[in-house]
């Protein structure tokens, strides 16, 4: 039997896979590591946690396996968190995580002296969460360090180089970085030029299925892997995840509840709008344009943090609670918001605190508060002419029968789940398509997925959150003049 692994670096931690040939998982392994939090909106990662992170994790799937039978590794991670490192491939400072805030007056810099060109270029507005204004705020405000800068990567190029001595990317992280045109599918050398960044700084662009090397062997032998082991270039975290649900045709939805939310829509074309986010599909010839909201299951995390508790007890007091948490409501936005406002300034609340209300229901409105942000960027798709008739769920949070129920309930659609949909699981078996083990995209889904439940949305409860949701727009639209002050 022969296995491939994936290895995804979310928000928060990292996931690996081992996979079979016969398409069966093996093992999965899970590691925390931190995101550092400061003022300003700061939040950065320190590189060398997501290594130890994959190296962990690799150990922990491979026991009782013959290491000569791994034939592939292939890794992805969330986009936009560039890698800045000195001519040694040294990192120079902790990397600047898509969250962080700090960037806001780049982005004004940006819009002012660019306007429509970095559009029409890149084919998103500008926005703190994109590489470009993060390497701007760093070379305005840390000139020591960024005069050490003299090679710029990507979370998961960076690992996937502890493994292999590669410097490539794949097009779809370039993507994420705003440095890279949709036009001509290659870095933008105007702009970088007229931005002082050296293309020379920049990996090499290659398709994500690339085998770019294979295991360097002090890591073979730390991690008990043969040195012939395969390394595949892989991609962004959302373009495993939309594989892995089953979405590589036209139409097809996945709604995603992990540290950010998503809702993206196979497409055949480009969707360029303001608040909409644009990437190739790991199929050529089609696109996943979609929305984005900030802080999903992040807002959990959060709470669990401050507050205390696990995950599954949060799922537990939720299920007790009625819809709409007793007129509790609460606005996702705790590092600004992306669909449909796209603004930065935006901050989290609750609203309608009683003093009947107890840590469940705080609960409750968080995954009802995230549900109705999904059905924002729903409705701001439906203005677009994309519509859904029915998804897949993904993400940590699918895992939660009651937030399940919750977003078919609030945005009134069918949901999918399938056994597997993660974003390692969609690296795994992309390695696998690397090496020969599936044939292509449609193979590795027939022999790999299927469906665990489908959950549909109740009547009277899709009523209830209407209404709660034209509370949430006043909500929001009340507070937004404050936040912006």
């Amino acid at each position: 039997m022969k296995y491939i692994l994936g290895v995804d670096f979310g928000g928060g931690s990292s996931k690996a896979t081992l996979l079979s040939d016969e398409g069966k998982i093996i093992a999965t392994s899970s590691a925390e590591y931190e995101t550092l939090y400061g003022e300003s909106g700061m939040a950065e990662q320190r590189p060398d946690d997501w290594f130890k992170a994959a190296k962990t994790n690799i150990i922990a799937v491979t026991k009782g396996i013959d290491k000569n039978d791994i034939e592939a590794i292939c890794f992805d991670a969330a986009t936009h968190t560039a890698v800045l490192m000195d001519e040694h491939f040294d990192v120079v400072r902790n990397s600047i995580y898509w969250t962080d805030t700090r960037s806001t007056k780049q982005v004004k810099e940006l819009k002012e002296r660019f306007g429509s060109r970095i559009f029409d270029e890149f084919k998103h507005n500008v926005d703190t969460i994109w590489t470009l204004p993060e390497l701007l705020y760093i070379k305005e405000n840390e000139p020591d360090v960024w005069s050490k800068v003299k090679r710029i990567t990507f979370a998961k190029d960076y690992v996937r180089r502890r493994f292999s001595d590669d410097f490539v990317t794949d097009y779809i992280e370039a993507e994420g970085s705003m440095l890279f045109s949709f036009n001509s599918m290659a870095w933008s050398k105007d702009f970088l030029t007229e931005l002082g960044i050296d293309e020379s700084y920049l990996p090499s662009i290659v398709d994500p299925l690339s085998v770019v090397g294979t295991i360097k062997p002090d890591v073979a032998v730390e991690l008990g892997l043969s040195p012939n082991t395969k390394i595949v270039c892989g991609s962004t975290d959302t373009a495993m995840e939309v594989f892995a649900a089953g979405a590589i045709e036209k139409g097809q939805t996945t709604i995603k509840l992990a540290t950010a939310g998503r809702i993206c829509v196979v497409s055949d074309k480009l969707v360029p709008d303001a608040q909409l986010i644009n990437y190739s599909h790991l199929s050529k010839g089609l696109y996943y344009p979609g929305t984005a909201t900030k802080s999903c299951a992040a807002s959990l995390r959060w709470f669990r943090d401050v507050m205390g508790g696990d995950f599954g007890e949060f799922t537990n007091m939720a299920s007790f609670i009625p819809v709409g948490s007793m007129g509790l409501i609460y606005h996702p936005y705790l590092n600004g918001e992306l669909t449909p406002y796209g603004n930065p300034n935006l901050r989290g609340s609750f609203v309608g605190i009683n003093g009947q209300h107890t840590k469940a229901h705080f609960i409750r409105a968080i995954m009802e508060g995230v549900a109705m942000s999904l059905k924002d960027c729903q409705e701001y798709l439906k203005s677009k002419g994309v519509i859904m008739k029915e998804a897949t769920i993904i993400g940590g949070g699918s895992k939660s029968p009651v937030w399940r129920q919750i977003v078919a309930d609030a945005l009134d659609i069918e949901l999918t789940l399938t056994e597997n949909n993660d974003s390692s699981f969609g690296s795994a078996m992309c390695a696998g398509i690397a090496v020969g083990i599936f044939a292509d995209f449609k193979d590795a889904l027939n022999r790999c997925t299927a469906v665990k439940c489908k959950v549909l949305p109740i009547k009277e409860n899709v009523a209830k959150y209407a209404s709660i949701f034209e509370k949430y727009k006043k909500i929001q639209k009340a507070l937004e003049g404050i936040y912006n002050a």
